[in-house]
Order: C-alpha cells, then structure tokens, then sequence
C-alpha cells in the first residue's frame, strides 16, 4: 500500500483494513462481525468496495458471497498507520512516541517483549554508528 493511500483513509476505511488484514480473507458479514460498534451492512460493502478501487484490497467473486482479502502485506499496512500515527502525534519526534507507548504499557509487557525492545534499540544504536 503506498503511504499516500494510506494517509487518505478514513478512520473507518482504517479499521475495515485492518479487520480484512486480520482475518486475511472475510466477506462484507464477516468484516461487520469483527468491527466494534459497526456501521450497516450496506455501508460495509460500500467501503470494501472503495477500498477495492483503491487497490487495497481484492475481491472474490466466484461464489455468492464475495470474499475480501489484502492486495499487499500487513506488515506495510501497519508501518503505514504508525507513520501517520507519528506525523499526526510526535512530528520528528519518534523517541517521545516510543517512550510513551513504553509508559502505556509498561505493566503489560513480558521479559520476552522487554528484550526483543533491547534488541530494536541495539539495532538503532548499531546503524546510528554506520
């Protein structure tokens, strides 16, 4: 998905994305079932189909029921909504973002996540000093 797409999404065209890519091939009553607080069905299908013309997403219809599913990787997807995420919250200021995702959920995080984060910041270090 390329990052101009991506930042033109409306927040409901954001979450109908992520429901799809989370569940990697669902139909218009699927997406609306995984939604919280959804719109109507109709209003579902509508935005499935914008995000089809898009090109975000693709669509099935070899069988009654049409079957939605992601044109690109998650990963990129979601790459794409913490870059806005950023712009919007921290503009050139990554290390208050992580700081205060850190803060957030500090209580939750397990030694396994706490040392995969040692490993990213090593990483950061490591291509700060090429």
């Amino acid at each position: 998905m390329s990052e101009k797409v991506a930042r033109e999404l409306a927040p409901r065209e954001q979450q109908i994305m992520a429901v799809v890519c989370r569940l990697k091939n669902a139909s218009v009553a699927q997406v609306r079932d995984a939604m919280k607080d959804p719109p109507s069905y109709s209003a579902v299908r509508t935005m499935l189909g914008q995000l089809e013309k898009k090109g975000l997403l693709k669509r099935d219809r070899s069988d009654v029921t049409h079957i939605y599913s992601p044109t690109g990787p998650y990963g990129s997807m979601k790459r794409s909504a913490v870059r806005r995420l950023l712009d919007v919250f921290f503009p050139n200021q990554p290390a208050l973002a992580i700081a205060a995702l850190i803060d957030e959920s500090a209580k939750d995080l397990t030694a396994s996540e706490l040392e995969e984060l040692r490993r990213a910041i090593d990483r950061a270090k490591a291509k700060g000093k090429s």
